[in-house]
């Protein structure tokens, strides 16, 4: 048997070529928690956190793990999962090899753990109350066909579509979909319902939002009626709370709600909750409640990358019939980089604009619409837009600007990106290096080192740094 040190090794080995072949947010979620376990026999056991970690893993990395496992072990190279389970609280180990099947980019994540123990029957349900009609409160316009898939949102839909398609019978017991403001979590909880409801119509899907059932609470405590308040709770198939961290500080509401979660759960019946911070940052919860939201999983929505914000805003001119110059449409992506709400409201914004002053829709106006769309927050140039208008002025595809060549015109357009990333906008030289193909924060120095140098010593430079610093400023 291979000492610790040799599955350690291998393993590290293996990881240093991983982090050169996915992104650095896939590598941080997907490889950094593995544990190696064992090496024995060219079979390199690793430990993952969960089922549905294994079968991301499966799904999305398998042709990869495979050839690094036999360039560390050789021909006969192996990998075996062992995936920590937790059934009721007891944990346990089960072990599988990689499968021999290529992964499928973006496929659906298939879930087992099905709940095998038949549901347990509420005693406190008046017979006949269970077909009562509840209006599940889903707003339809919340669809999955009108949510947008991304880098930034990958994980949280394919964990929603999993429970869509099995509620109650993934591992995902409660789904938390945690994220910023306006980052979909509200629409993706809504698309979950609505799926539900349109598989399995005898299901009753109950969407409500956390200010409103505390609110319910109060009041029937008010009325002396928290026992119909929670056997109302209890008799849903699906239960959705939005905003779940507005529990924070309400003992007497958290109370509630953890016995509410608790029934939901043992009888197999489908939790799923949002939050803008995931569990561990959550503030004045109780311990008890915090530890049943780590049950399932923690899904995050991230901000949207510029390709995703795009695709956004055409799938929104799509489903409004709304024709608009690609240029504008680039304009919005790389201007409103905060959250999804804001970009549809500035598009929203702008259509109006047109509508009531009677003016076509081109960039400039799409400019001055963005100024005051914006006007009551210190709006930053992005580091995308930067690098298109340099691009642009100095014809340049944006895809050379980022690649590893050091032709001088090359590296020079780069610099100059990397020196107005620096100077307009509040990112790390570490992020902006990222930006630009991958370059550490030393170069990212240099880089700004050199143009302040050239713009005092080349007036063709420092017209240069002019123009752009120009169409900067009225961007």
């Amino acid at each position: 048997m291979a000492s610790k040190k040799d599955q350690l090794q291998v393993w590290n080995n293996c990881l240093s070529v991983i982090k050169d072949n996915v992104s650095p947010q896939g590598f941080k979620t997907w490889f950094e928690p593995i544990k190696p376990v064992k090496l024995e026999n060219s079979i390199l056991t690793i430990q993952v956190p969960s089922q549905f970690f294994y079968e991301w893993l499966e799904e999305h990395y398998v042709t990869l793990l495979k050839k690094i496992i036999k360039k560390e072990l050789g021909a006969e190279g192996r990998l075996e999962y062992s995936i920590i389970m937790d059934n009721n609280n007891h944990p346990y180990t089960i072990k599988v090899p990689t499968s021999d099947r290529k992964a499928t980019k973006n496929a659906p994540v298939a879930m087992p753990l099905d709940l095998g123990e038949s549901p347990i029957k509420n005693p406190f349900i008046i017979p006949g109350l269970r077909k009562i009609q509840v209006d599940s409160n889903l707003n339809p316009n919340y669809s999955f066909e009108n949510f947008i898939e991304g880098d930034s949102n990958r994980l949280a839909r394919s964990a929603g579509f999993a429970v869509a398609n099995k509620p109650g019978g993934t591992a995902f017991n409660p789904l938390l979909i945690y994220g910023g403001v306006g980052l979909g979590k509200t629409h993706l909880a809504h698309a979950i319902g609505l799926e539900i409801k349109a598989k399995s119509p005898e299901k009753t899907v109950l969407y409500v939002s956390s200010e409103k059932f505390t609110h319910q609470f109060i009041d029937a405590v008010k009325n002396n009626t928290v026992n119909d308040f929670s056997h109302f709770y209890q008799m849903m198939d699906v239960l959705i709370i939005d905003d779940v961290q507005f529990f924070s500080g309400k003992e007497k509401t958290q109370d509630v709600f953890f016995h509410i979660f608790n029934h939901l759960h043992q009888t197999g019946k489908q939790i799923i909750l949002t939050s803008d911070k995931p569990p561990v940052e959550m503030q004045g919860m109780e311990q008890r409640l915090l530890s049943r939201f780590k049950w399932g999983l923690s899904a995050d929505l991230q901000v949207p990358s510029l390709e995703t914000r795009i695709a956004i805003l055409r799938k929104k001119m799509y489903a409004d019939g709304i024709e608009l110059p690609e240029e504008v449409v680039e304009y919005l992506g790389y201007s409103i980089t905060t959250n999804i709400r804001e970009l549809e409201g500035a598009l929203i914004s702008l259509i109006a604009q047109a509508s009531l002053n009677k003016k076509n829709i081109n960039l400039e106006l799409a400019r001055q619409m963005i100024d005051k769309f914006v006007k009551n927050t210190a709006r930053e140039v992005s580091i995308d837009y930067i690098q298109k208008v340099v691009c642009d002025y100095f014809d340049l595809p944006i895809e050379l600007l980022k690649s590893k060549t050091r032709k001088r015109e090359i590296v020079q357009a780069r610099q100059i990106a990397m020196y107005f990333a620096k100077k307009m906008t509040k990112s790390s030289l570490a992020s902006i290096g990222a930006h630009c193909g991958g370059k550490d924060h030393a170069t990212v120095l240099h880089a700004c080192r050199t143009v302040n140098n050239l713009q005092e010593t080349d007036k063709h430079f420092r017209k240069y740094l002019e123009d752009l610093e120009k169409k900067l400023s009225i961007a």
